[in-house]
């Protein structure tokens, strides 16, 4: 067959290349049977091409690809799902190797390749991985590029400059297309079913150990950019998940909301700007300031004030928040609602109830009772730590009379179970507290390590107030931060640590970067395109304008792109051709067309026998173009003479 047919070792290395770097961004999603084969099918293309075996009959493929099949049905469950069906789509590309021997066998898995490269985007979206994708596209281009070619094996550098100048070539119209493209309402890149089983973030309960193994985490819940001061780190409550009901061991979220009235608020002060770019995590609520005055659009308020959505938040997000940090919330209880805020099991853990039994004999005053806690907390040996030791049945004595270390979820459920058998109404808040400024884009990085539980008790006259029994426990924990509470700070994940700044400072600017990403490719949504495209035409955009300006930028590259590589083969031609096709032009208009394999012999030999009139001038023009073309006798013949000739000669 010939070349045009059968690619030859160097386009197969190209190809095996490209498709290793494109299985690499998956080889942590893989089980390692699926890797295993993979690079067992790529290692076997590679030695049938090298020693020019045969390929394997298809009575070895069918048994394999069941066994490939039957492994991914066995392994996920299902043959559907992100895992499942990228994990299929990569096993099923490596067989296909085994019986690719043709360009058209090539072509097809080049494409195939491209596919199998943009389904990194569905595990990982951030800017490390979009610019790790370059390679495996450099890589199928420049793979199509030289099976395309029809005349021998074409150069690596060849190959390589070719496709790099393609891929050079793309970028104004992707950038056209991002910029223009109409965006349909939601992000760029949306994750499949499978996937959100991995997200995390805080519960809609809170059980001992719950916010302690989340704090493990060095994933960043959320970013803020506030618009004016970045408040002190004591008002940085980020409020989630409100619990009322304790069921002996952990606390639990109101189901039933039609139940009491919406807490009534009174605000003084001013209002806190900021926006927040919310990561993926499965659940309804989104995480505002203490208590916010407006509410993002499509969402809505609890009747503790809690911000929810229609639907989990299963991608990046952004949204504008407005809160206020001075308030009264519920001044008036209502008989519902103080009836859950005091429900406690009908047994268990006495020496609690005896202890809150008798502040409320001895103390009456709500407050008396809360400082009495407190005091407590910060006069008894408790300890703030990552690894509280197990509590037993009864698990709030356990706590306070026993073992006094665990970490903020511990402070926060005993103190609201003394709280409410005291008689004071009280419930436990979760989300996040504090944060890290980013000293480079001056915005705020909340990570799961920065996951809190506190308390809010109900006060005569005052609402419901916030507490935080961690502060009376270990103060630095809402001043500066969980890194510098903990006694012992290594459990904590590296970049929630003050140690190696240097590496530190490293991870900032790099997570300077990642936001702007972050903001203006991942959410680049439909709501920015409309608002940059209205802010540079100086007027409002529609679907319509967006139409019209995508189809009319498009034709402006296009048409520029060709004039310019037009313009380039014109300007590579030689002078003399450019005036020697002025006369095959002028043939050509009275019927003698020039074949591609024609020479200036056979043209003069055409042109003599149908205008023999002017044969002497044609034989003319013939000799000047070969001398000056070639080099033949071109002693005293200029390009001039030439181009007069052809002018006088008048068919």
């Amino acid at each position: 067959m010939s070349r045009a047919i059968n690619p030859g070792m160097a386009d197969l290395r190209w190809l095996l290349l490209s498709m290793c770097l494109a299985m690499a961004l998956h080889i942590d999603h893989f089980p390692v049977w699926v890797s295993a084969l993979i690079a067992l099918f790529m290692g076997w293309r590679y030695l049938l091409e090298r020693n020019h075996w045969a390929m394997p009959k298809l009575w070895i493929l069918v048994p394999i690809t069941l066994f490939g099949v039957v492994g991914i049905l066995v392994t996920y469950r299902s043959l559907f799902g992100r895992d499942a069906s990228v994990a299929m789509l990569a096993l099923m590309l490596a067989l296909k190797l085994m019986e690719s021997s043709t360009r058209r066998d090539y072509v097809i898995l080049g494409f195939a390749g491209y596919f199998m490269t943009i389904t990194a985007f569905l595990f990982n979206q951030s800017l490390l991985v979009g610019a790790y994708l370059l390679l495996p596209l450099a890589g199928f281009t420049a793979t199509l590029v030289g099976i395309s070619y029809p005349h021998g094996t074409l150069s690596q550098r060849l190959r390589t400059r070719i496709a790099g100048s393609l891929l050079l070539q793309s970028i104004p119209i992707m950038l056209i297309l991002f910029l223009l493209f109409p965006r349909i309402p939601g992000p760029l890149w949306g994750v499949p079913q499978d996937a959100y089983r991995s997200m995390s973030g805080l519960s809609d309960n809170m059980e001992p150990g719950n916010i302690s193994d989340l704090s493990l985490s060095a994933a960043i819940a959320f970013r803020v950019q506030f618009k004016g001061e970045i408040p002190a780190p004591q008002q940085l409550y980020w409020r989630g998940p409100v619990l009322w009901h304790f069921d002996g061991r952990g606390w639990h979220m109101d189901n039933n909301r039609t139940r009491f009235a919406a807490e009534n608020l009174l605000v003084s002060g001013d209002t806190v700007d900021y926006t927040v770019t919310l990561e993926p995590h499965n659940r309804q609520w989104l995480l505002m300031l203490d208590i916010p005055q407006g509410l993002p659009a499509e969402a809505y308020r609890s009747r503790e004030w809690q911000v929810l959505t229609r639907n989990p938040v299963r991608t990046r997000i952004r949204y504008e928040g407005s809160s206020h940090t001075s308030y009264q919330l519920a001044l008036d209880l209502d008989d519902r609602a103080r009836q859950l805020a005091l429900a406690l099991p009908a047994s268990g853990n006495p020496r609690s109830r005896e202890l809150a039994q008798q502040w409320h004999d001895q103390l009456r005053e709500p407050q008396q009772i809360v400082n009495a806690a407190l005091e407590l907390f910060r006069q008894q040996p408790f300890i703030y730590t990552l690894a509280p030791p197990r509590l037993g049945r009864d698990s709030i004595d356990d706590f306070l009379f026993n073992t006094k270390r665990g970490f903020c979820e511990h402070y926060a459920s005993s103190f609201t179970y003394l709280m409410r058998a005291a008689g004071v109404p009280a419930r436990v808040v979760t989300g996040y507290q504090g944060g890290e400024v980013n000293p480079v884009g001056q915005y705020l990085i909340v990570r799961q390590s920065d996951a809190h539980a506190w308390a809010e008790v109900w006060l005569p006259k005052r609402g419901w107030v916030r507490v935080d029994p961690t502060a009376a426990v270990s103060p630095s924990r809402v001043e500066t931060g969980i890194s510098t509470a903990l006694p012992d700070n290594t459990l904590l994940p590296l970049m929630a640590r003050p140690d190696y700044p240097w590496l530190r400072n490293l991870y900032l600017n790099w997570d300077a970067v990642n936001n702007g990403w972050n903001q203006w490719v991942l959410g680049y949504n439909q709501q920015r395109q409309l608002e940059l495209l209205s802010r540079l035409s100086g007027t409002q955009v529609n679907w319509q304008d967006l139409v019209l300006w995508l189809m009319g930028s498009l034709a402006t590259f296009i048409l520029l792109l060709c004039l310019f590589l037009f313009r380039r083969v014109r300007q590579s031609l030689d002078p003399v051709q450019v005036i020697y096709r002025r006369y095959l032009r002028k043939l050509a208009r009275h019927g003698i067309r020039v074949m591609p394999h024609e020479g200036a012999q056979d043209v003069q030999h055409r042109a003599s026998q149908q205008f023999p009139q002017h044969a002497v001038a044609i034989a003319r023009i013939t000799d000047l173009y070969q001398s000056l073309r070639y080099g033949a006798d071109a002693e005293g013949k200029t390009m001039a003479e030439l181009r007069t000739s052809i002018n006088k000669l008048k068919l």
